[in-house]
């Protein structure tokens, strides 16, 4: 049931989130979603190292917590406005009209009422055969290149298997840690920092800055692994990893994903990306312990390198900028190209 709730909203988050922001600051909106996933994630980490110590019923508390901010969630929701795109396509054009008109201006809701027309113009059905026609199909491979190179890049192995990554050069407990702590800090204020240069700098930047940055990290860190060299001086070679993973690959593919996908099929789209998303997820993460202990634990990071290259290849060659286009002008480019 978990995986249900998280898989929704994964997709449906980003997604509303960029059909009811104004192109200018869509950027930045989208990534207030990972911006909340972070501070969950930070929370989480302060509040279960609390409450470790405080029994062999701590894990209950662990779990049992997490109905607070999904509470939090379920009553915020109650009073969003639906999504005017979706609204469209339902034939709701005055409920649509209403919402664009509290985000702008008059003007700015009959203009994004003509253009959202166009795009939705044609048969009604929508369905998952729509995802791969040809037209639409460069779209559909970015996202979904996007979303597995976001998992494969590797950084989820850091979160997850920080205790065995610095296990493995002799760290304290309580130097594991510390180190789950001292990366939470990092990954927030690193991803505030891509907020607000999501929209001034551009996607592509983000994305090859981050990808490249990746590689060439991962280097150091598996030699540095490898020789067994201080925790202390490790430890700064994941958090350069992590603050540039948070900048970039972290809230950068979720809003390429949110856009880049045409009126009629962002539903279907999204939700195939993120499918793929977190299908790449698992594998890297049941992968790790099997390649560590075959590779040693440094082995992996020499491949997430290799990994991170060929995804800097990749956006340089085939993925547009999108900052400061709405979506429908976005899916006009796509069409023409």
């Amino acid at each position: 049931m978990l995986g249900i709730g998280v898989g929704m909203a994964s997709m449906l988050c980003p997604m509303y989130i960029a059909e009811v922001s104004p192109a200018k600051v869509r950027g930045r909106n989208v990534a207030i979603n990972q911006l909340t996933v972070v501070i969950g994630i930070l929370v989480t980490n302060l509040v279960n190292y609390l409450l470790a110590d405080t029994g062999h019923d701590a894990w209950r508390w662990m779990f049992g917590l997490g109905a607070v901010p999904s509470a939090i969630f379920l009553i915020g929701v109650i009073w969003l406005p639906e999504s005017p795109r979706w609204l469209m396509q339902s034939g709701q054009e005055d409920r649509a009209k209403s919402v664009l008109q509290k985000i702008g201006s008059e003007g700015f809701a009959e203009s994004t009422i003509q253009a959202i027309k166009g795009s939705i113009a044609g048969p009604g059905t929508r369905s998952y055969k729509q995802v791969f026609e040809k037209s639409v199909r460069p779209a559909v491979v970015v996202g979904i290149v996007l979303a597995v190179f976001q998992q494969f890049c590797g950084i989820n192995v850091v979160f997850n298997y920080t205790s065995t990554i610095f296990q493995s050069v002799g760290a304290s407990l309580n130097r594991q840690l510390f180190e789950t702590v001292a990366i939470g800090v990092v990954n927030l204020l690193f991803t505030l920092l891509a907020m607000w240069q999501v929209d001034k700098l551009g996607r592509r930047p983000l994305m090859l800055a981050g990808s490249l940055g990746l590689s060439v990290l991962y280097i150091i860190l598996a030699f540095l692994l490898q020789n067994h060299f201080p925790a202390g001086l490790i430890s700064i070679f994941v958090l350069l990893a992590i603050s540039t993973y948070a900048v970039s690959l972290a809230p950068v593919t979720w809003v390429l994903i949110s856009e880049i996908f045409p009126n009629k099929i962002r539903g279907a789209a999204s939700s195939v990306a993120i499918v793929s998303l977190w299908s790449a997820y698992f594998v890297l993460v049941f992968t790790f312990p099997i390649l560590a202990k075959t590779l040693g634990t440094y082995g992996p990071f020499y491949l997430y390198a290799v990994i991170c290259f060929l995804g800097f290849l990749f956006v340089k060659n085939k993925v547009k900028e999108t900052k400061g286009q709405t979506l429908e002008e976005l899916e006009e480019n796509l069409i023409r190209h």
